[in-house]
């Protein structure tokens, strides 16, 4: 079994130059590297006078909030979808609800 290809990106956190090496593509890793670069770039700016390494641990600590944030909203569209998907359901005469139950069924496997 062969590990995936691991590529070589040049990315620039912080205003350091640094090597990464990743599985996912450069263009990903380079996105990536921007985004937490700008989180970084926020706390700086709002502290100046912070030590790098506290500046890099907020920002790091932003981007998780990003990430928790957007999870619990996307789980927050996913059960009202279902929920509006039951109550479609109620609204379909009997015999096109056991299809439309069974079709659903079949999507969440």
């Amino acid at each position: 079994m062969t590990s995936p290809a691991k590529h070589s990106v040049r990315i620039q956190v912080g205003g350091e130059d640094l090597q990464l090496r990743s599985e996912l593509p450069p263009d990903y890793a380079r996105e990536v590297a921007a985004h937490f670069d700008d989180a970084l770039r926020r706390i700086r700016a709002a502290a100046p006078s912070l030590e790098a390494y506290k500046a890099a641990i907020l920002a790091g600590l932003a981007v998780t909030d990003e990430l928790f944030r957007t999870r619990r909203a996307d789980a927050e569209v996913a059960e009202r979808i279902t929920a509006l998907t039951d109550e479609a359901a109620r609204l379909l005469p009997p015999t096109k609800r056991a299809t439309a139950k069974a079709e659903g069924a079949a999507r969440k496997t």
